[in-house]
C-alpha cells in the first residue's frame, strides 16, 4: 500500500475509534435528565427500561439522555398538579382516570391528553382460592351480585352470604375503576339506583388501605360471611407471587370489566424535554419491556397477558370481555357523587308522639308509634359511629305550657357516650320505650321552627346537615295557635340557605299520611329536601338511601 494510502486509512480509523469511544462513554454537552415518575406496580418496569435506554446513550439533539424513575401513588401525583408543582417531565399513572379528573379541573385544564398507553390490567373481584370454591355453584361473580350483596338495605341472599371489601375511589385508581364498572353493569341491567347508592354507602365502611391491605385480609372471615374484594388482575398475581399461606383468585365479572390502563403523559412543556420524553416511549414499546410487563402478571394494551396469567394460576389467559369506557362527565360524577355521599352525616330527628300515634296502622298489627320506632331504628344501621344524630319528641305542651317538643337525646357522634351510655345504643332504647301522649295534640309547626333554627345555628361545614321528622302526615294540629301553615312555610324559605343547606326530610305513615302529602312536600321543597309516604316498615332503608340520593343533586335537585 502507498505510504499516502496507508496514512489516509490510519486517520480514517483514528476518526471512528474516536466516534466510538465518545458514544460509548457520552455525547456531547450537557445530559438531559428526564425525569419519570410512576405508580409502585408498573415502576419497576419503568425503572428497568430507564437502566437499558440510559445506557445505549439515546440523544436528543446530540445531548445524552438519562432517564431517572421514582415511584409514587397516583393521588399524590395528581395533587401536585393540582397545586400546579409537577414533580416530573412524565407520568406514568395505573389509569386515565386521574388524567380525565384534573383535565376537569380548572388546575389540570392545560394538562395533555394521554398519547400512549403502556399496559393494561383488568378490574375484577378476588376471593381466597379456599373462598372462591366455596361459592362455586351458588354465586355467581358479577357486578350486579357485588351491589347486592354490599347494599346496605339488603338483608337476604347474597347480602347474608358475602362481606364486599372496597378500595378508596378517591385514592386508588381500582377502587374507583370498580365504582364505575358496577355502575355501567347496573345502568345496562335497569338496577334501581339507590341499590348502587346503598351499596357505595356500605363500601365506604368496608375500605382497606390500599390494594396489598385489600387481599391480605381476604383471608380473615367476619363470622359466617364470605370476604370478598375488587382489584386489578395485577395486584392480584403479585400479591400470590409473594407466596402467602392463603393464595388469592381473581373472579371475573360476567357482565365484563374496565382495566387499568397506565397512561404515558408528557408533563414538560420544554421542547427538548418533550423529545426525549418521545424517545424513551418508543423504548417502553419494544418486545423486551412488553415480555417484562407480561412476566410481573400485567397484559399490554391488546390485552395480551403472559405465563404469569396462565389458567393453572387461577387467570383467564384471555382478555376478559370490555365495558364502554366511561366518558369524562360520567367519571366526574361518579367522584364527586362518592364525596357527596360520603360526607359525614349530622341529623336531628323529630319524632311525633302526638295522640293520633297510638292508633293503629292497618295491616301492621302495630300502632303509628311503633312503626316510626321502627322506621328510626331500620334507618340508625345505615349510619356509622362518626354520624351525629340526635332526636325529639314533638306533640302539645311536652317540656311545660307552651312547648311543644322536648329533647330526648343531644345530637352527636353515635359512637360518643351519652353519661356512660353509647349516644346509638341510648337512641335505641329511647325508641323502643317511646310513647304516644294519649291526650296531645300535634304541635308540628312550632316544632319544625324551633329545630329548624337551631340546625342552622349549629349547622357543620364538613357534613350533610338533615332535619328529619317521622310522624303520620295529619299535619299541624295545635288547638292553642302557634306558628301556622303560611307562616312555617314563609321561614322556611326565608332561612333556607343553598350554601349551608339544611335539608327536611319528611317520613309519614298510617292513613292521614297521603291526604297530607302535598303539604309535606311544600315543606321540604322549601329546603331541598323530600317528603315519603312508607307503607311497609321493613321499606324505611330503601327511603332513606332516596334521602341520601339528595346529596348528589343538591342543592340542585329538581322537585
Amino acid at each position: 500500500m502507498p505510504l499516502a494510502g496507508a496514512v489516509a486509512l490510519a486517520v480514517l480509523l483514528g476518526v471512528a475509534a474516536f466516534v466510538i469511544f465518545n458514544k460509548e462513554q457520552g455525547c456531547s454537552g450537557e445530559k438531559v435528565t428526564l425525569r419519570v415518575v410512576a405508580t409502585p406496580d408498573i415502576q419497576p418496569v419503568i425503572s428497568k427500561a430507564a437502566d437499558t435506554f440510559t445506557k445505549a446513550n439515546h440523544d436528543v439533539d446530540g445531548r445524552c439522555i438519562s432517564v431517572t424513575v421514582a415511584k409514587e401513588s397516583a393521588a399524590k401525583t395528581a395533587g401536585a398538579l393540582q397545586a400546579g408543582k409537577p414533580p416530573a417531565e412524565v407520568w406514568v399513572a395505573d389509569s386515565g382516570l386521574w388524567i380525565s379528573q384534573l383535565r376537569a379541573s380548572a388546575e389540570g385544564a392545560s394538562l395533555p391528553e394521554t398519547t400512549a398507553t403502556i399496559a393494561s390490567s383488568p378490574i375484577v373481584l378476588a376471593a381466597s382460592a379456599a373462598s372462591a370454591k366455596k361459592l362455586e355453584g351458588t354465586l355467581q361473580p358479577s357486578w350486579e351480585g357485588m351491589i347486592s350483596a354490599a347494599n346496605v338495605a339488603s338483608t337476604e341472599g347474597a347480602a347474608k352470604k358475602i362481606r364486599v371489601l372496597a378500595l378508596d375511589p378517591a385514592k386508588n385508581s381500582a377502587g374507583l375503576t370498580a365504582l364505575l364498572a358496577a355502575a355501567g353493569a347496573a345502568q345496562a341491567a335497569g338496577t334501581d339506583q339507590k341499590a348502587l347508592l346503598g351499596a357505595m354507602k356500605k363500601l365506604s365502611r368496608e375500605m382497606a388501605a390500599d390494594p396489598s391491605a385489600l387481599l391480605a385480609s381476604l383471608t380473615v372471615r367476619s363470622g359466617a360471611k364470605v370476604p370478598i374484594g375488587v382489584s386489578s388482575e395485577q395486584a392480584i398475581w403479585a400479591h400470590n407471587d409473594k407466596k402467602p399461606d392463603a393464595p388469592v383468585v381473581p373472579l371475573y365479572p360476567t357482565e365484563g370489566t374496565l382495566s387499568l390502563d397506565y397512561p404515558y403523559v408528557v408533563l414538560s412543556p420544554d421542547a427538548t424535554m418533550r423529545k426525549a420524553a418521545e424517545s424513551f416511549a418508543k423504548e417502553l414499546g419494544t418486545d423486551a419491556t412488553k415480555k417484562q410487563l407480561r412476566d410481573l402478571g400485567f397484559r399490554t394494551p391488546d390485552g395480551k397477558g403472559g405465563a404469569a396469567l396462565a389458567k393453572d394460576k387461577g387467570f383467564s389467559p384471555a382478555a376478559p370481555q370490555a365495558l364502554d369506557a366511561p366518558d369524562a362527565k360520567t367519571v366526574a360524577s361518579m367522584a364527586q357523587s362518592w364525596t357527596r355521599l360520603n360526607l359525614g352525616t349530622r341529623m336531628l330527628a323529630l319524632l311525633d308522639v302526638s295522640g293520633t300515634m297510638a292508633l293503629p296502622v292497618p295491616g301492621t298489627g302495630l300502632t303509628r308509634m311503633q312503626v316510626i320506632a321502627q322506621t328510626a331504628l331500620g334507618g340508625l344501621g345505615i349510619y356509622d359511629a362518626k354520624a351525629e344524630i340526635g332526636a325529639w319528641s314533638f306533640s302539645t305542651h311536652l317540656d311545660g305550657q307552651g312547648t311543644d317538643y322536648k329533647e330526648l337525646v343531644p345530637v352527636g357522634p353515635l359512637g360518643e357516650p351519652v353519661n356512660g351510655v353509647l349516644r346509638k345504643d341510648l337512641l335505641g332504647a329511647t325508641l323502643t320505650n317511646i310513647q304516644a301522649k294519649a291526650t296531645g295534640d300535634t304541635g308540628l309547626n312550632d316544632t319544625l321552627k324551633a329545630a329548624y333554627g337551631k340546625m342552622v345555628e349549629e349547622y357543620a361545614e364538613d357534613k350533610i346537615n338533615v332535619l328529619l321528622v317521622l310522624t303520620d302526615g295529619a299535619g299541624n294540629d295545635d288547638p292553642d295557635g302557634g306558628v301556622n301553615n303560611t307562616e312555617i312555610l314563609q321561614y322556611l324559605k326565608e332561612t333556607y340557605d343553598p350554601k349551608r343547606p339544611v335539608n327536611l326530610l319528611l317520613i309519614a305513615f298510617g292513613p292521614d299520611a297521603p291526604p297530607g302529602k302535598s303539604r309535606m312536600d311544600a315543606l321540604a321543597k322549601a329546603t331541598g329536601g323530600e317528603a315519603f309516604i312508607v307503607k311497609n316498615p321493613l321499606d324505611v332503608k330503601n327511603v332513606f338511601l332516596e334521602g341520601m340520593a339528595r346529596r348528589l343533586c343538591a342543592p340542585n335537585c329538581d322537585g
